[in-house]
């Protein structure tokens, strides 16, 4: 029964399938990995997030940012290490539903997507020309 629940991990934001392993455990299920586990870099996430959440806040409601931009905020000196931290940050963002991952100006799943992508501010109801 239980073969078809997921959830997402507590500090990336990657979705955890369900496993028969964890059958005993699997409300105890937290993290996707042991490097999740151990939350070495907890606090990089939450600068991330914070400044991906002050880059839209300056920016008009439906334009968006590339998660590098909030990495160059945070580190600007020496960002590009940080990029999959960036992802990391904007999948919390998003599984909590403040903002939205887009490619191509599409709604995607960044735990299932590659490539370039851009974040915006999630939208409370899609919008309608007058």
């Amino acid at each position: 029964m239980r073969q078809n629940l997921s959830k997402l991990c507590a500090r990336c934001g990657r979705t955890i399938a369900w496993r028969k392993a964890w059958a005993r455990d699997w409300d105890a299920v937290r993290y996707c990995s042991d490097g999740c586990r151990s939350g070495r870099q907890e606090a990089v996430i939450v600068a991330l997030e914070r400044a991906i959440l002050t880059l839209l806040a300056g920016r008009a409601r439906e334009h968006s940012i590339c998660p590098s931009e909030a990495a160059r905020l945070v580190a600007p000196e020496h960002w590009h290490p940080l990029m999959e931290d960036a992802r990391a940050a904007a999948r919390r963002l998003a599984a909590a539903g403040a903002i939205q991952i887009t490619q191509r100006g599409r709604v995607v799943d960044l735990a299932t997507i590659r490539g370039p992508v851009r974040l915006r501010l999630a939208r409370s109801r899609p919008l309608s020309g007058p």
